[in-house]
């Protein structure tokens, strides 16, 4: 799919394996998934809209590029929290919105239970953020929450992904590029990625 982008950077390598390891403690899981937040980040923005400007250094004036875009980074609750540490690093200036949406334990369909954005979002480039993309319902339903708010660019970031997810989402959003640092095969019953790294929240809040 060619609105698929699985990240292959070495480090983000590096890091997904070390976060898939169920001996690495909360706060090393926390502290890499605000990193691999950055580095998904960075390869998300690489599309960003850009525009000429002016600046003016301590010895002359340079032809330089600024972000033309807003940018407003989306983290899906609870998960996503861990990866704004990150994303806001990358992009310091932009604005930050929450959906809260969880998975029916019986049915495996999403739930939205809060929704908290920006005023104008029309013309921002959206980067919502979550963990994993397992079923694809959360983050189907986030984006969908997101364009019935005006929001015209829009891009997906994950760290693993099941094939299902991708599926499913770039069925339903086929002109959004999604971001991974992964790509697992299945499902099991309950709907985790295996084999995944678990429940990324409950390993982030350490609530396992």
């Amino acid at each position: 799919m060619k609105n698929v982008h699985i990240c292959r950077h070495p480090v983000v390598l590096d890091k997904i394996a070390r976060m898939r390891d169920k001996r690495t403690s909360v706060p090393d899981f926390r502290r890499m998934m605000g990193e691999l937040g950055m580095f998904l980040g960075y390869e998300a923005l690489a599309h960003a809209r850009v525009k000429g400007a002016k600046v003016r250094t301590p010895v002359g004036v340079a032809q330089a590029m600024k972000l033309s875009h807003d940018v407003v980074f989306v983290a899906i609750l609870r998960a996503g929290l861990g990866m704004v540490d990150g994303l806001v690093k990358l992009c310091p200036e932009a604005k930050l919105a929450h959906i809260g949406i969880y998975r029916d334990e019986e049915t495996l369909k999403p739930v939205k239970y809060y929704a908290r954005l920006p005023e104008d979002i029309s013309d921002s480039l959206v980067v919502i953020a979550d963990p994993m993309l397992a079923t694809g319902g959360s983050a189907v339903e986030a984006v969908e929450i997101m364009k019935s708010r005006g929001a015209r660019h829009i891009c997906f970031v994950c760290m693993i992904a099941a094939r299902e997810g991708i599926r499913r989402l770039s069925e339903a959003h086929p002109e959004m590029p999604i971001y991974a640092g992964a790509v697992d095969e299945k499902l099991n019953s309950h709907g985790y990625i295996v084999p995944g790294l678990g429940d990324a929240g409950d390993r982030m809040f350490g609530t396992e």
